[in-house]
């Protein structure tokens, strides 16, 4: 997915009062088959942007169900932390990873992962990163 260079145009999280409660379904994601184009696709995504700053900052919400494995490229840091269920993961030397409830995954920058059909979860993340418009 391409990065928007405007940071402007957002409504940023991170705002005065420094403390912030974002209550559980205050954002409802987006399809995924639509976006990607894999009609067969079971996942959902949305972006929130939290910072603009240098270092710009955006969290979102990310979900799987059994369907059609997709392949994203990570070209920047991320932060999944599985909250239900799990994504089973592929890299392209063919090593499998199964993160489960609890568990944290760590997206280092310019990485392909095979999302597996067959991983069924929800997910919260952050990434360093300005937030993808497609995922908005």
């Amino acid at each position: 997915m391409s990065q928007s260079t405007a940071a402007t145009n957002y409504k940023y999280l991170s705002q005065k009062p420094s403390v912030q409660i974002i209550k559980a379904g205050t954002y409802k994601k987006l399809e995924l088959n639509d976006i990607l184009g894999i009609p067969a696709l079971k996942s959902q995504i949305i972006d929130v942007p939290v910072t603009a700053s240098e270092n710009a900052l955006s969290m979102g919400y990310f979900s799987m169900q059994p369907g059609e494995e997709f392949e994203f490229l990570y070209e920047f840091l991320e932060v999944k932390f599985v909250h239900r269920g799990k994504f089973v993961l592929r890299d392209k030397q063919g090593n499998k990873y199964v993160a489960e409830a609890g568990d944290v995954i760590i997206f280092t920058p310019n990485i392909p992962i095979i999302f597996d059909a067959e991983s069924d979860g929800d997910a919260f993340y952050t990434a360093h990163r300005l937030p993808e418009p497609t995922f908005m």
